[in-house]
């Protein structure tokens, strides 16, 4: 069984992994090119950058790439101001769920790679739970903190809230990004990891 190695300190090449995923995560928001239109929706893919983190250098670099999405969605709702984008200004809902994205890859790819002894699956499955866990902690949160302000905002009644956040909401934008983030992230990391070797 693989021993999970989470070193206190963190390395040069981490740091320097850190800074340029963090930069590609920031370069997809700003230019729009982290958001494919899959109609009827449109997939977010500004968190692969943290997945690649987290399985190609450990959960630390996954959760400060992790940490610097979610500031940047604070600062991105508070240039913008969208009506339904006051959840992002609230920390518990922008940061930690963007943290958990790595720690969760990490860990999970870890598991399934000593069970499965074949990267690729782990990856897939690690990045397909890590982009759910991103999708269910915003949205549960949002639940939890702001129901009935996020009904009044969408004009929904607050007594079907839950059901509109997982079926409008949660299964329509979580499945794709689940999907095309596990599309993505497969050959990325198996080319990092066979480079990295």
């Amino acid at each position: 069984m693989e021993r999970i190695n989470v070193k206190p300190k963190l390395s040069v090449r981490q740091i320097t992994m850190i800074g340029m995923l963090s930069a590609i995560s920031i370069f997809l928001g700003v230019t729009g090119l982290g958001f494919i239109p899959i109609p009827p929706v449109k997939a977010t893919i500004m968190h692969i950058p943290v997945i690649i983190g987290a399985i190609v250098e450990g959960p630390i670099v996954g959760a400060f790439v992790g940490l610097v999405f979610g500031l940047f969605s604070m600062y991105q709702e508070l240039t913008t101001m969208l009506p339904t984008g006051f959840m992002f200004l609230n920390p518990i809902i922008a940061i930690v769920p963007r943290i958990l994205i790595g720690i969760s890859a990490y860990y999970i790819y870890v598991f399934f790679k000593n069970k499965f002894n074949k990267p690729g699956i782990s990856i897939g499955i690690a990045s397909l739970c890590a982009t759910l866990v991103n999708t269910i902690g915003v949205l549960g949160f949002t639940y939890i903190i702001y129901a009935e302000r996020f009904a009044n905002v969408i004009g929904v009644d607050p007594s079907t809230i839950g059901y509109v956040i997982l079926f409008t909401i949660g299964i329509p934008n979580g499945i794709p990004e689940a999907i095309v983030s596990m599309l993505l992230c497969i050959p990325i990391i198996l080319t990092v990891l066979k480079i990295k070797k």
